[in-house]
């Protein structure tokens, strides 16, 4: 289980979380949300080490990610999936794969069952990533964490800008990930695409985690959507 307890972060002098917790359970899917500014963002980054946490402890399965150097806590089965994709963009498919395959020492089997997942990313392996279609693109920049075969998945705002097919595409897979035991953690604009994946909604305002609540406690026109993300 990833769990944060307390965990303050910024940028400088800047503070942005100011003692968020919140638990994040293998096979389920946690989203978070809120206005922009709120730290949603932030606090992806701090649990990836992106943003040192400046309080608070951050786990998983009993290992202090938080005292962990960025570049060690993938190893620990931690992938993250930027907004933005952040791809390498001139190296081909197959190989921003093999970077992925490489952190965990994972081979041919791990990314055969990757590219079943995306059977677009087999078609186009040899073909450069900055020249592939931004759906494509995030295709390539989940199948590239799904590499890790991570225990714990960060996924921020992953659908934006794409079209309605690939939208379901992706929660597709998210769903199918959760199955498999992953704990996935899900920056989300979208009250329709939270209501149909996740199981938990955390809201967050100015830093914190002001409340936690069951999906099925929340309809599209749940107040508390207006009242922390502004629909």
């Amino acid at each position: 289980m990833l769990r944060l307890d307390g965990v303050a972060a910024g940028y400088g002098a800047v503070r942005v979380l100011e003692g968020v917790s919140l638990t994040a359970e293998p096979g389920q899917i946690t989203c978070i949300m809120g206005r922009n500014g709120a730290g949603k963002s932030t606090l992806i980054k701090a649990i990836m080490g992106l943003v040192p946490p400046s309080g608070g402890t951050i786990t998983l399965d009993g290992v202090a990610l938080h005292s962990l150097p960025a570049h060690l806590i993938p190893r620990h089965g931690v992938a993250y999936v930027p907004q933005g994709r952040r791809l390498f963009g001139p190296l081909t498919v197959a190989e921003n794969l093999s970077i992925g395959l490489m952190t965990r020492g994972f081979g041919d089997e791990t990314r055969e069952r990757v590219l079943t997942l995306f059977p677009r990313l087999r078609e186009r392996l040899d073909q450069v990533s900055q020249t592939l279609s931004g759906g494509e693109q995030q295709m390539l920049a989940i199948g590239r964490a799904l590499c890790l075969e991570p225990k714990v998945i960060l996924l921020d705002e992953p659908t934006e800008g794409l079209q309605p097919s690939m939208i379901a595409l992706i929660r597709d897979v998210v769903v199918k990930l959760r199955a498999q035991g992953v704990a996935v953690v899900l920056v989300e604009q979208r009250p329709d695409a939270v209501l149909r994946m996740a199981d938990r909604v955390a809201f967050m305002a100015q830093g914190r985690v002001a409340e936690v609540v069951a999906v099925a406690e929340l309809t599209r026109e749940s107040s508390l959507f207006q009242h922390y993300v502004g629909v």
